[in-house]
């Protein structure tokens, strides 16, 4: 991993001293909470929304998909769709990541570890796999297959510092309607977005001059709610594409980002720290867990990956929750 620069390495002592405090931002409110049953491995990872509901994946099952209705009853249960999946290409990351890995799978299960899902238009949904930096597209008709992604996309983000630590690898998957465009989040130490397009001819995929859009290191300001002097590392949990801008999952801040697609340039952010941190709804553990994010023109779905944890309240299953639209909208300056 590159060094880190002077100024970032001052950021990390202070936050270290005292805890980073978030700029105040537009709190987004809570509308309905869902509770969810009927996820085999639950660790829900990711939200994607098709024509015919909410998809999600788990991080502990390969073989699965799954399908919620919105429109149902507080408790969604979770309907799985059964995948066949063919044998991961060569992922292209690090021998010491590899063998980690390998090793996990007999610990946790899930060797896939699938940690993000998005659809186009047709309906085709894209599964994304931490543990072989790889895509799987789960066409509406057809077998599951692998994206033959350029292993360059892999090369250049290993080069700006990105994948380098196990459980650290992409995060989060955006696809644009036509099933043309990419965008993958790695998730953290460094954090990162690239964007690759489907080459002409049915080519593979690819990059566009240069993959990688954004790699950055640091430490997150946390919100007022926070009081752990313990720092948190900047990441991104999950990505969506909602009219041609792209809004980042920021885990560890607490916080939904509008970015630009092109230069990944931070336009607006805003803050679901005081829902989700109020009294009952809080999870004893040192990070965030929200893994999951679908932008729409009514509001925001926002899963829990609560690591079959209990809450204050007890509940131990992943949950859902449904915040309302900005005031000013999702195009506020």
């Amino acid at each position: 991993m590159a060094k880190a620069p002077a100024a970032w390495l001052s950021i990390a002592l202070m936050c270290i001293a005292a805890p980073c405090l978030a700029a105040p931002v537009e709190q987004l409110k809570l509308l309905s909470e869902h509770v969810v049953d009927g996820m085999r491995g639950g660790n829900l990872s990711g939200l994607a929304a098709c024509g015919d509901g909410l998809w999600t994946v788990s991080d502990r099952d390969d073989d699965v998909i799954y399908r919620f209705d919105p429109s149902s009853s507080p408790v969604w249960q979770a309907h799985a769709l059964a995948i066949k999946v063919p044998a991961p290409p060569p992922s292209g990351l690090s021998e010491g990541v590899r063998l980690m890995v390998k090793a996990s799978t007999y610990v946790r299960g899930g060797s896939l570890d699938f940690e993000g899902i998005s659809c186009d238009a047709q309906g085709n949904r894209y599964v994304v796999s931490e543990a072989y930096a790889s895509v799987l597209k789960v066409p509406r008709g057809g077998a599951p297959q692998w994206l033959p992604i350029d292993p360059a996309v892999v090369g250049e983000a290993r080069e700006r510092g990105l994948l380098a630590h196990f459980n650290a690898i992409f995060e989060g998957i955006a696809v644009d309607p036509g099933g043309k465009r990419m965008w993958l989040a790695a998730e953290r130490e460094q954090r990162g977005l690239l964007v690759i397009k489907r080459r002409d001819g049915d080519q593979g995929w690819g990059c566009e001059g240069h993959c990688v859009l954004l790699s950055e290191a640091g430490y997150v300001a946390l919100p007022t709610q926070i009081t752990s002097r313990q720092p948190r590392v900047k990441d991104f949990s999950d990505l969506s594409l909602y009219k041609g801008k792209l809004y980042t999952l920021e885990r560890n801040a607490y916080q939904i980002c509008r970015r630009d697609p092109v230069t990944a340039t931070v336009e607006h952010c805003w803050s679901f720290a005081n829902e989700v941190l109020a009294p009952g709804r809080r999870y004893d553990q040192p990070y965030g867990l929200l893994e999951a994010l679908v932008i729409d023109e009514q509001g925001a779905w926002l899963g829990v990956d609560n690591n079959d944890k209990p809450r204050e309240d007890g509940e131990v299953r992943p949950i859902v929750w449904r915040f309302a639209a900005p005031q000013s909208g999702w195009e506020a300056p």
